[in-house]
């Protein structure tokens, strides 16, 4: 079922559904009602119905962020190695999970195909939109020296100035956000820095990221969906210092708190623009609703695997998930199964992790199409 979900959902074949249907319709009524204006009412009604299910059809996906969006922007990295992607694709594909991500799991919710990663953009059919994010990344430069939030939006805008897209196009599409993990793992590891810091930090993140999202609707996307900032007290390589029993509270209140500014801002340029064209993911909340779950299942039944503990981990401290030797043997250990925990490694969720996210975000991103895109 989780599979399903994230594949492409066909919009082809619903349309010969409807087409065969109506023909059916149209037949019946034609014995009944012999006239030329029954006939031609019918053909614009399977007209009207065919061209509004193209229409969602066109809708594209653009993301920007980090490795929890990324679909395969980081080319040198372990999402490109094994074990990653063996539930889904069943290779590595540039995923940061064994299989479906968050960006898989909001296109098939849009019925498209997820977006191609922008570094291959030559190469690739850009009709389901773009994906710019890229893992390690963050609202500002990390420790990765990889291309954040503002040179991701700058690619985008190149596009359009290139005319890559039009004006229709942005206007019916979406846009993914989702960043700043990372940049609070950089503060955090960068000397002199201080938990006392912190709230100075997190304004300054919530301001550029106003920026960011202000210049993503400036391009002409109407839609933009943003992601709370998960917490990051449960992520395993903190909570292996409880031996995965307990997620680090301190660290989860830095996320609450964020999260809480970056809904406020949020609220705040609905308000100035007067409509509803940004719309929140609660990643903090909604991962912390998925585990609470999965521990009780566990109580009841102990067989089955901690939701704290990751599904892929290196052997000992100095390896990871995906390591290799000179010789290059396998220097990390899987899990049983796979598709019953909800962490594939200390920082990023399974499949099935991202599948119990995406049921409790469903009702946030009907809102993305209940309104006209």
């Amino acid at each position: 079922m989780q599979l399903y979900i994230c594949m492409l959902l066909s919009l082809q074949s619903e349309h010969l559904y409807f087409a065969m249907s109506m023909a059916a319709n149209i037949s019946s009524m034609a014995k009944q009602i012999p006239t030329v204006t029954t006939l031609l009412l019918l053909f614009f009604v399977i007209l009207r119905e065919v061209e509004g299910a193209e229409r969602l059809g066109e809708v594209k996906l653009f993301v920007f962020g980090d490795s929890y969006v990324d679909t395969g922007n980081l080319v040198n990295s372990i999402s490109y190695k094994p074990p990653s992607g063996i539930t889904f694709p069943g290779t590595p594909a540039g995923r940061f999970s064994n299989g479906c991500v968050l960006t898989d799991y909001i296109a098939s919710f849009l019925k498209i195909k997820s977006p191609i990663p922008y570094v291959f953009r030559n190469s690739s059919n850009l009709q389901y939109g773009i994906n710019f994010a890229h893992g390690g990344t963050g609202i500002f430069n990390t420790l990765d020296n990889e291309p954040n939030m503002t040179v991701q939006i700058d690619w985008f805008e190149k596009l359009i100035q290139q005319k890559i897209y039009t004006k229709a196009d942005l206007e019916s599409s979406v846009a993914l956000v989702n960043s700043a993990g990372n940049d609070y793992a950089t503060f955090l590891q960068r000397k002199q820095r201080r938990m006392q810091d912190i709230p100075v930090f997190t304004a300054s993140l919530i301001q550029q990221m106003s920026i960011n999202l202000r210049r993503i609707h400036s391009l002409g996307i109407n839609k933009i969906a943003v992601g709370l900032l998960e917490p990051i007290g449960c992520m395993p390589m903190l909570t292996a210092i409880s031996s995965y029993e307990k997620c680090l509270e301190p660290f989860n209140l830095i996320s609450q708190n964020h999260s809480q500014m970056l809904l406020q801002i949020t609220q705040e340029l609905n308000k100035e623009l007067g409509k509803p064209v940004f719309v929140t993911l609660d990643l903090y909340n909604s991962f912390l609703s998925v585990l609470a779950t999965m521990q009780k299942r566990r109580s009841d039944d102990p067989t089955l695997m901690n939701p704290l503990e990751p599904c892929c981990e290196g052997v000992s401290r100095e390896y990871y998930c995906g390591s290799v030797d000179e010789k290059g043997e396998k220097k990390y250990g899987l899990c049983e199964k796979p598709e019953f925990s909800f962490f594939w490694e200390g920082a990023h969720l399974s499949q099935n992790g991202w599948y119990g996210v995406y049921t409790i975000l469903y009702s946030s991103l009907r809102s993305l199409i209940q309104t006209k895109l």
